[in-house]
């Protein structure tokens, strides 16, 4: 006994150290020493059956959501897709699994963070990693070659996750999606014209849209040496350059994937450039960039793309930055991400990008994949990065104080005296059938202090009141909560006054309030 308490002790010590290891922000290589130690030590320890505990907790990378956070998602997923409808979007839905055939090969080296589903009964199965995917399989599977379409739903990714900014394992995305052949840019235009409305709807801050094109990554890539076989894994390396610096980014290029210093220097002095329609007639000049077919391509709809985006009164939204490469494997042509800004400590310097909130481009080839002779349908899509959206708009409205309404309740039935039950309920009643939002506390004689106090705590902006005077009178006192001002208002006539008083549209969270707090605060 004196030996395990021995141990337990030092089990405890262990465990004391690991979490001030984390709370000093220490390597990650020094915690996972220590933690490796801390199993070590649990495993000499061994079960104890009398101590054996299970621990109620949600998995790692997921939460759950009170009424008052889901009061803020609604609103924003109200604002979402309205906006979705706004363009004539439909609306599909997919299963949460699919065939693990289906989403190999697909992700480049996120594939890695696919999760698989134990077998069960011949089918090999994986959780989607995300909709675009699972909408490509759709296409092909039902022979479409046209559909502008959005879908929101959860996905799942086995990431490290960082919960506080809004990464998990599991979340949704809000994907909007156009295929078919069209004209050059004019639905790769319009997809950013919808991000561009849902960020600014949200009001949750500055953002700047990057735009980029895998051709003319692709053909840099090219004239800078880098063998076919090493795109994509250069392009990851490349995508990192809004986490990381140039230097490092160049020192996992070489030393980790094993390319030439020189061929990383050439890449260094085109992707660390950024600008408008300018950089883009700039480098349809450069001398050796304007010789690749594939950058040329790239560079031409940029440019009629950037014209298209002038005409949709956006243009001041968009940077093109060649630094952006997106490390999905399926994207084509264009691509794009947005990002928050967080307003610059010294007046004059560039504002800092705080996360992405929306991402998406074009990707000709990935229906192909899945169709038995490999028909193509162009697609260009976009996915707007709600959780880290919701974060965002949580710790707003945890700033101002803002009091969040977690119900659409319109009215409360209350009575002024005892043994009015039977008459409550008729009354209530009356009004769900007339499709009135309302409550009754669940007491036989409620004290009307009691029921007063719970609209004022809930939000909820009238009391019905029934007594026995308003009875005889065939009336209802109809009470404003704000104001305490009470009229008399005829039963028959009670419905169109509720509504007359309640005509504004429900509103579960205020985000215009968000605007006074323009700065993107703690992410």
């Amino acid at each position: 006994m004196a030996e395990r308490a021995a141990l337990e002790e030092l089990v405890r010590l262990q465990g004391e150290r690991v979490r001030g290891l984390k709370l000093q922000k220490a390597s990650a290589e020094q915690i996972e020493e220590e933690v490796a130690k801390l199993l070590k030590l649990k495993a000499q320890l061994g079960p104890d059956e009398g101590k054996q505990k299970f621990v109620l907790k949600t998995p790692k990378g997921t939460r759950d959501y009170s009424p008052r956070q889901m009061a803020v998602r609604e609103k924003v997923f109200d604002v979402i897709i309205s906006c979705f409808k706004r363009h004539g979007a439909e609306v599909i839905d997919t299963p949460v699994f699919e065939l693990k055939e289906t989403l190999t090969g697909k992700y480049g080296e996120d594939s890695k963070l696919i999760y698989d589903l134990k077998d069960q009964g011949g089918e090999l199965l994986s959780l989607r990693y995300d909709l675009t995917v699972p909408f490509a399989r759709y296409l092909a599977m039902n022979k479409l070659t046209n559909i502008k379409r959005y879908h929101i739903a959860k996905v799942y990714r086995r990431d490290n996750p960082a919960m506080t900014r809004g990464r998990y394992r599991e979340f949704y995305q809000c994907d909007f999606d156009i295929a078919g052949q069209f004209d050059p840019m004019i639905p790769d235009a319009e997809c950013l014209k919808i991000m561009c409305e849902i960020l600014s709807s949200l009001q949750i801050g500055d953002f700047l849209v990057k735009v980029n094109d895998r051709r003319i990554l692709d053909g840099l890539f090219a004239i800078c040496g880098v063998p076919d076989s090493k795109f994509r894994t250069i392009c990851s390396s490349v995508d990192k350059l809004d986490k990381v610096s140039w230097e490092e980014v160049k020192n996992e290029m070489v030393g980790e994937k094993g390319l030439a210093p020189e061929m990383a220097d050439r890449i260094g002095d085109y992707v660390q450039q950024h600008g408008g329609v300018s950089l883009v007639e700039q480098l349809l000049q450069d001398p050796k960039l304007s010789q690749n077919k594939q950058a040329l391509e790239g560079l031409g709809d940029l440019k009629l793309l950037f014209e298209y985006l002038t005409l949709f009164g956006i243009a001041d939204k968009i940077s093109f930055d060649l630094s952006l490469a997106r490390g999905l494997d399926y994207y084509t042509g264009v691509i794009y991400e947005a990002v928050l800004l967080q307003t610059p400590v010294r007046a004059g310097d560039e504002p800092l990008g705080v996360g992405s909130v929306a991402a998406g481009g074009r990707y000709d080839g990935l229906v192909g994949m899945f169709d038995p002779k490999g028909r193509k349908v162009p697609c260009v899509g976009l996915s707007i990065g709600v959780e880290r959206i919701f974060s965002i708009v949580e710790q707003r409205l945890e700033a101002l104080e803002e009091k969040v309404r977690t119900t659409e309740t319109q009215v409360l039935v209350a009575s002024a005296q005892k043994k009015l039950l039977e008459e409550r309920l008729k009354l209530i009643s009356e009004l769900w059938d007339a499709g009135i939002k309302a409550e009754l506390l669940y007491k036989k004689n409620p004290k009307l202090l009691n029921q007063l106090q719970y609209c004022e705590e809930a939000g909820i902006p009238l009391v019905a009141i029934i007594g026995e005077q308003e009875l005889k009178d065939g009336v209802i006192k109809l009470r404003s909560v704000a104001s305490r001002e009470e009229v008399d208002v005829r039963r028959e006539d009670l419905v169109e006054e509720i509504k007359r008083r309640t005509s504004q549209p429900f509103a579960s969270a205020d985000l215009s309030k968000l605007s006074k707090n323009s700065g993107t605060g703690t992410i």
